[in-house]
């Protein structure tokens, strides 16, 4: 597939077809990984997780039993609706 490299203001960019960054679970906001191999630009999916957690790390601690339930929050305070 060929693109070609656009001046945006001072920087420079490329264009990616929606169906290529849907191949790679990548879209548009996300952050990516550019790398030079061989005299080869890399672009990937970043690695760094955003916040201190990996939902995927939180949810791989639950108990397989785990059942989820309802939580008591007290006695409404305003004009809350239960």
């Amino acid at each position: 597939m060929l693109t070609r490299i656009q001046k945006w203001g001072n920087s420079q960019g490329v264009r990616v077809p929606r169906k290529v960054l849907e191949e790679v679970k990548i879209a548009v906001g996300d952050e990516v990984d550019i790398t030079v191999e061989e005299g080869r630009i890399i672009v990937g999916p970043s690695e760094r997780i955003r916040g201190k957690y990996r939902l995927e790390d939180l949810v791989a601690q639950m108990p397989e039993n785990y059942a989820p339930q309802e939580e008591d929050w007290g006695e409404a305070v305003g004009e809350e609706v239960w």
